[in-house]
């Protein structure tokens, strides 16, 4: 992203011993974030240990309250509960939090940010910041490209979604199904309901009423918020499959006005951070293999849908490493627009109280 971050600030990572937390650090030191100080924070279980960032050792510090003191940004990664307890705690010391769970994201007091898509709603933050959920996360981009340029009527999207999003527990039993396949032993599942080894389970997080799980509601409110369409129709189905890094999308989208493939492509390609790979001829289209370890999001497989008249329907494939962009990415990508742009201190130290800030309606 363009511009300079003016000064050095203290950053904090919070659950930094976690996948998620681990991938923050890394991150902001391949961003060169410039850091004045680093603090490394976790729960009772981790506090004490000692990792390595770079070539230095850090020892890990239990994650308080008066942790935050002379904190500027602090990324989050521990889970919700601890997010609700300790987010407005460091708020509340002037940190600016990126927060990954999904404590806040739904809160209308905090912003739910996608860094590509609508980095200005960080300006009206009043401490937190809202990371978004990984599946959710990689859609944005090019649903942006299409609101801007035709407007969307509806969105159908199917994800397949790497254990990674699960946590270290669950790439661990992948790994052991895999080697009890082979050596013909029963596969053992504790992670999820049933072995993820060379399966698919539509089941990802809790059944709700409505007969949907809180993953695929997520996709489904938090992508009306973050593209300011409070009536978007969404819908999705959520699926764990046997891949280690690397969530992988089935898009199909109504447009209001039409677009052929080609525009699609060319609008898409326009995205920063987004990567066309779409030549079906020569096998070119996106993969989880090749997208691990990347900070972009890539789109393929972008055709016509003929199920809808007048050229205003398209369906594609998206795919983006979880724990990258879908998680550690964004969030120092957030870090950095708001250090950038001065955003990084409170927005109510800034304004009246009940200002609306810019804030979408």
């Amino acid at each position: 992203m363009p511009g300079t971050i003016p000064e050095p600030l203290v950053v904090a990572v919070v659950g930094a011993t976690g996948a998620v937390g681990r991938t923050m650090t890394a991150v902001l030191l391949e961003h060169d974030f410039p850091m004045r100080e680093l603090r490394l924070l976790a729960s009772e279980r981790s506090a004490g240990k000692t990792v390595t960032v770079g070539a230095r050792p850090y020892v890990v510090g239990l994650a308080t309250p008066d942790a935050f003191e002379g904190v500027d940004i602090a990324l989050f990664s521990a889970g919700g509960g601890t997010s609700k307890v300790l987010a407005p705690e460091a708020a509340a010391r002037g940190t600016a939090v990126i927060d990954n769970s999904s404590a806040w994201r739904m809160d209308p007091s905090v912003p739910l940010v996608v860094s590509q898509v609508n980095p200005d709603d960080l300006e009206w933050h009043e401490g937190i910041i809202a990371n978004p959920n990984c599946s959710t996360m990689q859609l944005m981009p090019p649903l942006m490209a299409l609101r801007d340029a035709v407007g969307i009527e509806r969105v159908v999207v199917d994800t397949y979604q790497a254990v990674a999003g699960t946590g270290h527990k669950a790439i661990v039993e992948l790994e052991e199904q895999v080697k009890a396949h082979a050596e013909g032993r029963p596969k053992v599942a504790s992670v999820y309901p049933h072995p993820i080894g060379f399966n698919a389970l539509p089941h990802i997080d809790a059944f709700l009423d409505n007969g949907y799980t809180k993953e695929e509601w997520k996709v489904v409110t938090e992508s009306r918020k973050i593209l300011h369409l409070p009536d978007l129709r969404v819908s999705c189905t959520a699926v764990r499959v046997p891949v280690f890094v690397g969530h992988s999308e089935a898009v199909h989208v109504e447009t209001r006005d039409p677009i052929t493939p080609a525009e699609a492509r060319r609008l898409f390609a326009a995205v920063p951070g987004v990567v066309v790979q779409d030549d079906p001829a020569t096998n070119l289209y996106p993969l989880a293999t090749e997208a691990a370890g990347s900070d972009d999001v890539f789109v393929g497989r972008v055709r016509q849908d003929p199920s809808i008249d007048d050229n205003r329907g398209l369906a594609f494939w998206v795919v983006s490493d979880n724990l990258r962009k879908g998680a550690a990415s964004n969030a120092v990508e957030l870090a950095e627009v708001l250090a950038r742009r001065g955003w990084v201190r409170r927005a109510s130290a800034r304004r009246p109280v009940g200002a609306s800030g810019g804030r979408p309606a």
